[in-house]
């Protein structure tokens, strides 16, 4: 809870019984106020103020008469009188003073000047002012090694898709809390944090099998389909589709490819395994197959299209178009076996023939796609959990360029911190989609609210060793005692506000554990580069890889 103090000046106007009327008091205002070295206006805010010695200087429009400050009649319960000193100076329109009591640590206090024939002048009116001290710097937990720490995030991380699974279809929820309802692109994320589960010995291969092949056999015999293709949300019981929004009731087919590019990965690292995992893979093809991804292009048109529904069919009317998280549908739908789309959709309906470029500097880095200041960060992750952007180049980008520039440039506007966020900084960065108090938003340095979240800066580790290492750090010692929780880091904060969230989101957690993995090891980049079907459809499009 918030804790608010005021600080109440009052003086006698009259200090004996007289029937004498006094002279009336030259009218004055307070013209600035420092707290702790920091100006600050009427109303407004300060931060990072230290919790021990805080200076407070209240400078006059007029002459303040000292003589009449008498420290018992300043009203406070913030410190009590013995605790606060009155500093001599010699400006006569200067009253400072220094509380010795140490403040609480991260707490919002709030000083108010009350209007009235207080310190020898009429103060006309009253003024308000509030300051937040600094975070706590000690550890919260014990310091271990960057790549303990490392795998003790992807551990803590792939708890949310294996202790949280849907105990009937094995899907991912969608967030903490959400029931019934699963997710398709965040159950893809999570096949692959859970292929990570194996690899670093958090399960067995026996048990993330024994997870897989219920996921598949749901996918494949309950989960609904349209034209082969998933929607957003699923009941994770029966297989229902369960509506995104009122007209978004059927097909996603940029949350498919992200669900595809999961199983692919799956069945990439079973393919050579015993009779049953055989078998599992051998359905895995069977999804893989049925989705008709040329139907997408919406009566032939040289695009594909993010939804439909047997409902509403195209009234959604979005195209997948870059630049955004949806490279992945393209590359999926030139690679599929039975429904492959032409390098000419890529181009006319993707690259726009070449409009997603961009090309300007930002922060001393150019950006070669994509909107001003490079969007949310899940653009950068997303379709790059499996596709590996490290030697991807086509017409239009280099992708491993791409990447980095985005994380970059999301890393130097949190520094810079324009619109003056408290916390932001070297350490304390990242905007992307997340929670927000009271909502959701997908942020961005165009679309900064002061939050924070994780998964942005943790999911760019491959392209900000450095930033990312150092962001965790505070993450996890500085402030973990209020974000670290059972799945991870929870899905967002704002310091201004002093939220946190109590939420953690699929679509957030599973980027972090397999971008680690990838910056550890290439791990899922190599088993989804590996697959002969992807390299074709690469190739088709115009990538060398």
């Amino acid at each position: 809870m918030i804790k608010k103090f005021c600080i109440l000046f009052l003086i006698p106007i009259c200090l004996f019984s007289c029937k004498e009327t006094s002279a009336p008091l030259t009218n004055g205002y307070i013209e600035s106020i420092s707290i702790d070295g920091k100006n600050i206006s009427s109303g407004g805010i300060v931060y990072d103020v230290k919790t021990s010695d805080v200076v407070i200087s209240v400078n006059f429009s007029t002459e303040i008469d000292k003589n009449l400050v008498d420290k018992s009649k300043l009203k406070t319960n913030m410190v009590n009188e013995s605790e606060l000193t009155i500093l001599e100076n010699e400006d006569p329109r200067t009253l400072v003073f220094k509380i010795n009591k140490k403040l609480d640590f991260y707490t919002k206090y709030f000083i108010d000047f009350v209007a009235g024939e207080n310190f020898g002048i009429n103060l006309i009116d009253s003024q308000g002012y509030n300051f937040m001290t600094e975070i706590n710097p000690t550890p919260k937990f014990p310091i271990i090694s960057n790549d303990s720490l490392l795998t003790l995030v992807q551990k803590q991380t792939f708890k949310y898709f294996w202790d949280y699974g849907h105990p009937v279809s094995g899907l991912a929820r969608e967030r903490f809390g959400s029931g019934e309802t699963v997710t398709t692109g965040g159950s893809g994320f999570g096949l692959m944090a859970i292929l990570v589960g194996i690899k670093r010995g958090f399960i067995t291969r026996q048990q993330g099998f024994e997870r897989f092949e219920k996921i598949v056999n749901f996918l494949g015999n309950t989960a609904e389909k349209f034209h082969g293709a998933f929607p957003h949300w699923l009941n994770g019981t029966n297989g229902n589709t369960q509506a995104f929004s009122t007209k978004d009731n059927g097909a996603d087919l940029v949350e498919t490819s992200f669900l595809i590019a999961g199983l692919l990965a799956v069945q990439s690292y079973f393919s050579s395994g015993n009779a049953a995992e055989k078998a599992m893979c051998t359905n895995i093809q069977k999804i893989w197959e049925g989705v008709e991804w040329t139907w997408f292009q919406k009566n032939g048109e040289q695009k594909l299209y993010w939804h439909w529904s047997p409902f509403y069919h195209w009234d959604m009317n979005l195209p997948i178009q870059g630049w955004n998280e949806g490279l992945i549908t393209y590359v999926l739908a030139a690679s599929s076996p039975t429904f492959p789309i032409s390098k000419n959709v890529y181009t006319e309906g993707w690259a726009r023939n070449g409009r997603m470029k961009n090309g300007n500097k930002y922060y001393n880095t150019i950006l070669p796609l994509g909107e001003n200041l490079g969007g949310p960060l899940f653009f950068s992750h997303y379709s790059f959990l499996g596709l590996d952007p490290r030697k991807l180049v086509d017409n239009f980008a280099n992708y491993w360029q791409q990447n980095v520039a985005h994380a970059k440039i999301n890393y130097s506007y949190c520094v810079a911190n324009p619109r003056g966020y408290y916390g932001y900084s070297d350490k304390c960065w990242g905007l992307s989609a997340s929670d927000i108090q009271n909502g959701y938003t997908a942020s961005s340095p165009t679309n900064d609210r002061g939050t924070i979240a994780p998964t942005a800066a943790l999911s760019s580790i491959p392209y900000t060793p450095e930033e990312s290492m150092h962001a965790l750090n505070f993450y996890y010692y500085t402030i973990g005692d209020k974000l670290w929780g059972e799945y991870g880091f929870k899905d967002s904060f704002n310091l201004s506000k002093q939220w946190f969230a109590d939420s953690y989101l699929a679509i957030d957690q599973g980027p972090i554990v397999v971008m680690i993995e990838n910056y550890r090891t290439g791990f899922i980049w190599n088993l989804f580069m590996q697959r002969q079907d992807i390299k074709n459809g690469l190739t088709k499009l115009g990538f060398t890889y």
